[in-house]
């Protein structure tokens, strides 16, 4: 079937579309992809709602900034997809994979809130709706993330020229990566920090959304004793699999630091982080392809490129992959798993003790809005 999957990532930046044809199993053609920034107003109200929801507890009232979000949310997707068939006009497809945007990661209590509302999209374009990926995989105990590794694979499957182990990396808000060698199921994590840290960092002391082209961290100095400190939070020492939420971590021991000395400090942190997943991994890849913003980022993809040698490290165009489109590619392949009946999670990329269906279907109401 032919899939539109959306994605909108921890980064808040934007909204992610692409076609993909797939039966869950294999890659049979990929689409059109696009993007759509989120407005300011819409990043502002989910940066709310995340505060708003740093203390909450499952059960409790919700936030009234919540609801705000998730209506401003429900809402850019509309109309990214609006403005995305508008572009292609001859589009046809089967089935949306909607993935919503995640406002709150707590594996730990089995709750994962991605906001968005599945129905109104089902209702409003006449298509069927995957939506709610994370929510069986959490509620079984797994982490709930990554949720592409499935993809990874598929993907990895079609190189021809691969010497050994693969690691996939996506440079989100958060980072994440999958271990692929053929014959054995994927292992995958969170390993840290990605442009989330550097982003907020930018926001706060340059009133821009990113540190463009890494342009502030190139002219700084890395912090060395700030680093030792962010390297020395616990999760580091957790075995794999494991995930975090966009805000896990905290820029305290950067207090007093330049705004450039912070950002190259933040993107150290990156890199060491990732450095330091290798020691969850069976053995060292001989390739590491880099998706997601991050790898847009010159200082990220030289320091990853040095701190890994003598892997190779490439962004994923390097193959022959769409990185700014990957992972909602990977939502539109995980929408034709979930309509099969197929896992989207295994034991070896989210720790649940089973492999898990998961998904829930939104068909368009009869009378639609």
């Amino acid at each position: 079937m032919k899939v539109l999957g959306l994605m909108a990532g921890t980064s808040l930046d934007a909204i992610d579309l692409a076609v993909i044809e797939t039966d869950g199993v294999t890659i049979g053609g990929l689409g059109p992809a696009g993007a759509r920034p989120l407005d300011g107003g819409t990043r502002a109200a989910l940066r709310q709602a995340a505060a708003a929801l740093a203390t909450w507890q499952p059960g409790e009232p919700l936030p009234a900034p919540a609801a705000t979000a998730e209506a401003l949310v429900t809402a850019a997707h509309e109309a990214a997809i609006t403005a995305f068939l508008a572009a292609h006009e001859a589009l046809a497809f089967d089935l949306i994979g909607f993935h919503g945007q995640t406002i709150l990661h707590r594996p730990d209590q089995r709750f994962t809130w991605q906001l968005g509302d599945p129905q109104a999209l089902a209702d409003r374009f006449g298509r069927p709706v995957v939506g709610h990926f994370r929510q069986a995989d959490v509620a079984a105990g797994g982490q709930g993330a990554p949720f592409v590794p499935l993809y990874h694979q598929a993907l990895t499957a079609r190189l021809t020229d691969c010497p050994g182990p693969v690691a996939v990396v996506n440079l989100g808000g958060v980072a994440n990566v999958t271990w692929i060698t053929p014959g054995a199921a994927p292992i995958a994590f969170d390993t840290g920090p990605a442009n989330a840290l550097l982003d907020d960092w930018a926001l706060h002391h340059t009133g821009q959304p990113i540190d463009r082209d890494g342009r502030l961290a190139a002219v700084g100095q890395v912090d060395r004793g700030a680093l030792a400190a962010l390297l020395a939070h616990p999760f580091f020492a957790r075995p794999a699999p494991k995930s975090l939420d966009r805000d896990a971590f905290g820029s305290g021991p950067l207090t007093g630091l330049s705004a450039a000395d912070g950002a190259a400090t933040l993107a150290a942190f990156t890199i060491e982080s990732l450095a330091g997943a290798v020691a969850h991994m069976p053995a060292a890849p001989a390739r590491w392809l880099i998706a997601g913003g991050g790898r847009h980022n010159p200082v990220l993809m030289r320091g990853l490129a040095a701190r890994l040698a003598p892997a190779a490290v490439a962004p994923v165009e390097a193959v022959g992959w769409r990185g700014d489109s990957l992972e909602a590619e990977a939502f539109g392949f995980l929408a034709a798993r979930s309509v099969a009946g197929l896992p989207l999670s295994l034991p070896s990329t989210t720790g649940v003790a089973r492999p898990m269906p998961g998904g829930q279907l939104f068909r368009p109401s009869l009378v639609s809005r």
